[in-house]
């Protein structure tokens, strides 16, 4: 007669009582190790399929001194922070390493999340695009290895994996030179990580083409509604025929607003975003973008925070990837006349 099902999750317990046997044997047969007979073996993995039992590998590695378990931070009203996600997942995955998360909420900020994770035994805290003040990403590196990834964090307690900012803004802005514009203003990200260096990054080429008197830094920040605010301030105060933006969703929020109000992209005004993330790539955005390496940021990372956590020796504490332009439909060449 079938056994009448457990309402609560099945244990190794519940697995032992009902193959006959001690919980010892059930966990030296789920750990697949030398130990039981082969009889044995096939009963009490026939008690543990018709529970529905399932070993928590997740406690096992707390349990152990090494507990093979990355915490990850990261916001979840960040688009890009899904990319970096799906890249740490893989690139974790492929060391025999497992990812664990906490999130980022408008509720609920860097300080908890690392809380959290800090009690789930981590080996080591990576944080995306932190935004938190350098003491406190410090006080966490004296805890337990951390590293900073997409953020320019100087502090000898805090690793660091991130993309070149400044040179992205290189490449948008000679690309949006060599098809001849000169007006091109650049839609700044506030506070967010990584958005200083593109500002610097923008400000270094105009001035490098010679363009310092057209330079222009507008207001932005990092998401659609700051994109759309910047953009009904250049409407309000005279187009240019290009902009670089922050990041790939505030662009997303400029290139709505400007399409509404009947501007013509790439014709009128061309568009550069930043971190080529889903967003960019969608068919009807197609977004021209300076595409961060995701796999290279994310496996580089990976290897760093488990480095530290075991005490390799690590040459340095940052790591700089250049980034590489991605163009599509929304930059062209500048309208004459």
């Amino acid at each position: 007669m079938p056994r009448e099902p457990i309402a609560r999750r099945p244990t190794m317990a519940d697995v032992a009582a009902a193959a006959g046997v001690s919980t010892a044997l059930v966990s030296i047969v789920m750990r697949d190790v030398p130990g039981a007979s082969a009889a044995t073996r096939e009963r009490v993995l026939a008690a543990a399929a018709e529970l529905g039992y399932r070993p928590d590998s997740r406690a096992r590695l707390l349990r152990s001194s090494n507990s093979r378990l990355l915490g990850v931070v990261f916001h979840v009203q960040q688009d890009f922070h899904g990319s970096l996600l799906t890249g740490l997942y893989a690139a974790a995955a492929a060391v025999d390493h497992q990812i664990t998360l906490s999130a980022v909420t408008p509720g609920r900020d860097e300080r908890a999340a690392v809380n959290d994770l800090l009690q789930d035994r981590c080996e080591a805290v990576i944080l995306l695009g932190p935004e938190s003040p350098r003491a406190f990403l410090a006080e966490i590196g004296a805890r337990t290895p951390v590293v900073a990834l997409t953020r320019n964090v100087r502090h000898r307690l805090v690793d660091v994996v991130r993309t070149a900012d400044d040179q992205g803004l290189h490449q948008a802005v000679d690309h949006l030179v060599q098809l001849g514009h000169r007006r091109i203003v650049h839609v700044e990200g506030g506070r967010s990580a990584g958005a200083a260096e593109r500002r610097r990054g923008y400000t270094e080429a105009m001035r490098r083409h010679g363009l310092d008197a057209e330079a222009r830094i507008v207001p932005g920040g990092a998401d659609e509604d700051d994109g759309a605010a910047a953009a009904r301030l250049l409407l309000a105060g005279g187009l240019p025929t290009a902009v670089t933006v922050f990041n790939d969703r505030c662009a997303t929020g400029l290139l709505e607003v400007l399409r509404t109000s009947g501007v013509d992209v790439p014709g009128d005004v061309s568009v550069v975003g930043f971190d080529d993330s889903r967003l960019a790539r969608l068919s009807f955005v197609d977004l021209t973008t300076v595409a961060q390496d995701v796999p290279l940021l994310s496996r580089l990372t990976v290897e760093r925070a488990i480095a530290r956590a075991q005490g390799e020796t690590v040459v340095g504490r940052e790591q700089v990837i250049p980034p590489r332009l991605v163009v599509r439909q929304t930059s062209g060449p500048v309208r004459v006349g």
